[in-house]
């Protein structure tokens, strides 16, 4: 053994050692638990027939309207929060500044790259609040979409979503200058033997 590995069995040896003398608990114990659990039903007994305090308070207090909640916080030594006007802090800084980026008028979505013709429909949820369908690019990546989705290179938007079938009405600008506008219905292809 080198000089290394002798320390490192050392200190693996003398830690092992010192974490074996005490027998020290960090938090509360079952024991803990359990006296806490029982005390709580005796004060439940106790108070079986009587209302809550702040039940009773509930019951005399003027019924209020609904109300969007307030989001502020009042801590110890009189400390105010009030997160009107701030950022969720939950949320990611990242897909919101990438929704805003797609939000931008000439950022385009991956499936207007394509012509319609060139993507698939390979599933649909239909029978749900609002219907999406699984489209998959030439490439093999799969994007899901809902009535109102851009797709397609000619201003194609999602217009209706069905069991099998998805219309796509796309936007043309003919020879004479007037814009005419065409349904496309993408269906589920069946698959051989399928």
């Amino acid at each position: 053994m080198d000089v290394r590995n002798k320390a490192t069995a050392l200190a693996i040896a003398l830690l092992a050692l010192g974490g074996c003398g005490e027998n020290r608990t960090v938090g509360p114990t079952t024991d803990d638990f359990s006296a806490a659990r029982e005390q709580k039903a005796a004060k439940l007994a106790k108070n079986k027939g009587k209302a809550p305090a702040a039940a009773v308070a509930r019951a005399q207090a003027p019924a209020q309207e609904s109300q969007e909640p307030s989001y502020t916080a009042v801590g110890p030594a009189g400390f105010h929060y009030d997160a009107t006007n701030l950022r969720d802090p939950f949320r990611s800084f990242e897909w919101e500044q990438l929704a805003l980026d797609l939000l931008d008028a000439g950022s385009e979505g991956p499936l207007e790259k394509f012509d319609v013709g060139q993507l698939s429909l390979v599933g649909v949820v239909w029978n749900a609040a609002k219907a999406r369908a699984l489209i998959q690019d030439p490439s093999g990546m799969s994007y899901i979409v809902a009535e109102g989705t851009k797709i397609g290179k000619s201003n194609g938007r999602v217009t209706q979503i069905d069991d099998n079938l998805v219309v796509v009405q796309e936007s043309y600008v003919d020879s004479s200058g007037e814009t005419t506008t065409k349904d496309i219905e993408m269906r589920i292809r069946a698959t051989e033997g399928g």
